[in-house]
């Protein structure tokens, strides 16, 4: 599918495309320096939260913008908190990522109004960073105690973040609150 929209941007007389697979795009980014990446943050390939941080080539003229599904806000969340300068529906029409990419590329900001309501759940997200933590850490296969060493806190406490982990999403396990949160893009 990245070689099907990269070869359809490519046609576009004013874009250079260039893709790679999730495994070497920070160094591919690094290597050609691009001024916008295009990144998919719900890539197959991929297994939680891509490495925004490391395709954000920053500095002027350079910027990020994601393709993302309303479905998943937590990913658009963090691809926010990441600073990502475009969002664009992946099930939308490659018109749409053209806009996307111009805008980007002219320093403006795009969202496609199809992801609006994924950024209104995105600000609802029930969990606080520290809770984030610990449930990143479980998703991991970290246990209580690795937990407790990890964030410098009891074992007690790392139960009382799950406990509230567990409530906050609508849980009935650990591992139910790891899929509810994977599933919503919050990991």
């Amino acid at each position: 599918m990245r070689a099907a929209l990269a070869d359809r941007l490519a046609r576009e007389h004013d874009l250079e495309v260039h893709h790679t697979p999730w495994r070497g795009a920070s160094r591919r980014a690094s290597a050609l320096r691009p001024h916008i990446c295009v990144a998919d943050l719900d890539c197959e390939e991929n297994y939680g939260m891509p490495p925004l941080g490391d395709l954000h080539t920053g500095g002027p003229g350079r910027a990020l913008l994601v393709l993302a599904t309303a479905g998943r806000p937590g990913l658009l969340r963090r691809a926010a908190e990441a600073d990502a300068l475009g969002f664009v529906d992946k099930a939308g029409p490659v018109e749409q990522l053209l806009t996307g990419i111009r805008q980007v590329a002219e320093g403006q900001r795009y969202v496609d109004e199809s992801l609006g309501f994924g950024f209104l759940q995105a600000a609802q997200s029930p969990l606080t960073r520290r809770e984030f933590s610990v449930l990143s850490l479980a998703a991991e296969g970290a246990s209580v105690a690795e937990i407790a060493r990890s964030l410098h806190l009891s074992n007690g406490t790392v139960r009382n973040y799950m406990a509230a982990i567990t409530r906050k999403v609508g849980a009935r396990n650990r591992v139910d609150a790891i899929r509810i949160s994977q599933g919503a893009g919050w990991l």
